[in-house]
Parts: C-alpha cells; sequence; structure tokens
C-alpha cells in the first residue's frame, strides 16, 4: 500500500510503498477514507516532539471503513463507518483504569509513536474504533478524533461553568470546535483571538467576539469589553509564549488558564499579581480520553458542534501536497484544517 512517511526531522515526507498491516485477533484493518493534517504534524517533521521509530506513518486524525477484523472483535463489523481514538493504550495500568488512559504506561499515539494514517490502510485494536453516523462525513469524523476532541478535553479540564466568559486563543481547527463547545456548556461570552480574518470571521459566524490581535492587544481589548473583569476560562491552542502569556494575564479573579498549544519556548509568570493574586489556576491539559469520544461524535451528530466549516480544504495522498500543507502550517496558514482523501 501507500503510505506518506516520517524520515528525519527537517525532512519532507517520503512516499513509500509498504505492506498492508496484518491484524491480531483483537484488531482491526480500516481502509483509510480521511486523515486530517494537524499542527501537531508539522511540529513533528521541524522536531519539536520526536517521533519514533523511524520511518514512520504520520497521521492521527483518522477515520474510515472496517475492511476486516480479528476473530475476538465484537464490537465492529466489516463495513462499518468508524473514526479511531488515537491512543493505543493497554487499559488495565492504573493510569487506564481510572480513566487518564492518555498517560498508559504503554501508550502508543497513531502518527507518532506508531504508523497513523496517511495510509491506504491501518491497523488498529478494535477497542479504539468509534461508530461514525452516516450524518456525519469521513473528513469531518476525522477532524473529531484530535481538533475538536482536544478542545472538549481542554473545556472539561477548565471546569467551565454556564455564565461564565471565555477566551480561545487560536481559531484553527481546534479553536472553533472549543467556541461551540464552550456555547454549549453554557459560556455567556467567548472571545476569539487570532490575527487571522476569516479564521475570525468564522469564529463570528459561531458566535464568538472575535478580536485581531494584528490590530489591537488582546489583553486590553479584553479588558475594556469586560469591564477590566478578564475571563473566567482562558484557553491557549496556538502554541507561542506571547500568547500563553495574555492568556494568563486576561484572566479574572479565580481563572481557569488552559494550555493546550505545544511550544518549546518557557513562559514568565508573575507569580504575585498574575497568579496568586487572583488565585489564577495555570492547567495543562494533554490529549483527551476514549470515554469522552461518543458524546463528542453524538453532539456533531445533533449538530450541536457543527464541523462542516472546518475543513478548508481537501488533499489526495500526495507527498508533495502535504508537505505544502504542513509548510503553509508552519507558517500558520489561513486553512482551518486540510484533510488527506486517498
Amino acid at each position: 500500500m501507500k503510505a506518506v512517511r516520517f524520515v528525519g526531522v527537517k525532512q519532507a515526507l517520503e512516499m513509500q510503498d509498504i505492506p498492508i498491516p496484518e491484524i491480531g485477533e483483537r484488531d482491526i484493518l480500516v481502509k483509510v477514507k480521511a486523515a486530517g493534517i494537524c499542527h501537531s504534524d508539522a511540529h513533528y517533521r521541524g522536531g519539536i516532539s520526536p517521533v519514533k521509530p523511524v520511518p514512520l506513518t504520520l497521521g492521527h486524525e483518522v477515520a474510515g471503513v472496517v475492511e476486516k477484523i480479528g476473530k475476538q472483535v465484537t464490537n465492529v463489523k466489516v463495513g462499518d463507518r468508524v473514526c479511531l481514538h488515537y491512543n493505543i493504550t493497554c487499559g488495565d495500568c492504573y493510569h487506564c483504569s481510572t480513566g487518564n488512559d492518555q498517560f498508559c504506561e504503554k501508550v502508543l499515539m497513531l502518527g507518532h509513536y506508531t504508523n497513523g494514517g496517511y495510509a491506504e490502510y491501518i491497523a488498529i485494536p478494535a477497542r479504539n474504533a468509534i461508530h461514525l453516523p452516516d450524518e456525519i462525513p469521513f473528513e469531518q469524523g476525522a477532524t473529531l478524533m484530535c481538533a475538536s476532541a482536544t478542545a472538549f478535553h481542554a473545556l472539561k479540564k477548565s471546569r467551565i461553568r454556564a455564565g461564565e466568559r471565555v477566551a480561545i486563543f487560536g481559531v484553527g481547527g481546534l479553536g472553533q470546535s472549543a467556541i461551540q463547545l464552550a456555547k454549549a456548556f453554557g459560556a455567556i461570552e467567548v472571545f476569539a483571538i487570532d490575527i487571522n480574518r476569516e479564521k475570525l470571521n468564522l469564529a463570528k459566524s459561531y458566535g464568538a467576539i472575535p478580536v485581531n490581535a494584528r490590530d489591537v492587544n488582546p489583553v486590553d481589548e479584553i479588558k475594556k469589553l469586560t469591564n477590566n473583569k478578564g475571563v473566567d476560562v482562558a484557553i491557549e491552542m496556538i502554541g507561542l509564549s506571547q500568547t500563553m502569556k495574555q492568556a494568563i494575564q486576561i484572566a479574572g479573579v479565580m481563572g481557569r488558564v488552559v494550555i493546550v498549544g505545544l511550544s518549546s519556548q518557557p513562559i514568565e509568570v508573575n507569580t504575585y499579581t498574575e497568579i496568586l493574586g487572583n488565585e489564577v489556576e495555570l492547567i495543562g491539559s494533554n490529549d483527551h480520553h476514549l470515554a469522552e469520544l461518543p458524546l463528542l461524535v453524538d453532539l456533531a451528530r445533533r449538530k450541536i458542534l457543527d464541523t462542516s466549516k472546518i475543513v478548508t480544504k481537501t488533499v489526495p495522498l500526495d507527498a508533495e501536497e502535504i508537505n505544502q500543507v504542513l509548510d503553509n502550517l508552519e507558517n500558520f496558514s489561513s486553512d482551518v484544517r486540510t484533510v488527506i482523501v486517498p
């Protein structure tokens, strides 16, 4: 089968011919119908987060059709439409048993530590398959598995309550989902901070108040818009030390700041004026849980979460085109989410 693979840090991904993977008794083989290209993939190629083993097929946002099942598989059948939870876990360790499966002692993330979905087929444990309703196209189902799921988990980590004000830094694939989910959780106002007008216009269509950081200082602007109170929840989804700092600075009394964006740069915090004085919490949010995904998919099926505008471009399974998308992501292009359709 054809697969587009990571071959080294800061090297272009390469198309390779590799064997169709074999499956075990509790595994399934999925014919890939869509694979999202995530900003994390650009980080992997750039060396911000290490990939192993090398070479490796990237792609952790995957949806497709079950092609083959192992002898012990009962939760799906051949022909089922599925999207795939990207963390392969043991299910038995302390973290798995307490519902924090992203910290599994044996976790293997698709497209990071085991072969992912930039390919014609993918093999995966059957427990990782989430049924994808007919109402949701494969391209949108793929993006649910990272962009929307990561936003959903971050909002749960924030302990958002009805009537609170929320600020989202970065309104790409994750941010557009975060806006809608924050509204669904009862946020009275959601501020969308970005420098891209197209993304801000889309955020506005989802009910957010756009703040263009190219035109105004977002900290001053949000303080002005909230009568100097700041926000209850700030979620940083860009991965820049500057925006992380701004997220902390707009947090109000007992505000919660959730860091989602990946960065290799440190941030400086004035512990009294920015953290202790208002009892602000700084929270890390890492991945999501398998148990969160069925509800997330149902929210999309019911159109409470609209992903129809999040996929802005599709490309074939072609190394040159995929590398170009990753180049664009490194430069924070206007595309919200590009999806590979083999």
